[in-house]
């Protein structure tokens, strides 16, 4: 008799710890604060190809892991072409993908990226990628400041992708 008041108590509790978190919708990360995987990728024909050094290559920077056929991926698309613009260098990784169709959505809304590879999967599994898009900002010494999941819009580049990169720089919280 007291079991079915207590299963109650128990769901609402966990309801109210889920809705009075700092956000919400954000995706927890156990790789932030911790250094990057290896990256292992596949080259991209006619593309300049990353890896494990250029993560510790003491600029920070942002990883984006994108697909032609994703349509938030279109979406960020003009955002990170910004960033790009601004200085931020992006490197690239073509999520379960196939090249061409890869190489075509960079040609039909333009490249971004200082560099990119390809990864059929195993990458991401290792990097904690739910789906694309994702992106991560890295630090010089290639530590993960932040993971965030989904477009990067306007406001998340003004409130959530520059500030991080402030704070990877050390030029604020």
């Amino acid at each position: 008799m007291i079991a079915p008041p207590l299963v109650f108590a128990a769901f609402v509790a966990l309801a109210l710890i889920g809705m009075f978190r700092d956000d919400p919708n954000a995706l927890p990360s156990a790789r932030e604060g911790q250094p990057a995987p290896p990256v292992v990728l596949n080259e991209l024909p006619g593309k300049a190809i990353w890896g494990d050094d250029t993560l510790r290559d003491g600029e920070v920077k942002l990883v984006n892991f994108w697909a032609s056929w994703c349509a938030p991926c279109r979406v960020e698309h003009p955002n990170l072409q910004k960033l790009s613009d601004g200085g931020i260098p992006i490197y690239g990784i073509n999520y379960k993908d196939t090249p061409e169709k890869g190489l075509a959505f960079l040609a039909e809304l333009g490249d971004p990226y200082a560099a990119i590879g390809s990864d059929g999967g195993s990458m991401g599994i290792d990097w904690g990628v739910y789906g694309v898009p994702e992106t991560y900002v890295i630090g010089g010494d290639g530590t993960i400041h932040l993971r965030f999941a989904g477009p990067v819009t306007a406001k998340v580049m003004e409130e959530t992708i520059l500030p991080a990169i402030a704070r990877a720089s050390g030029g604020g919280n």
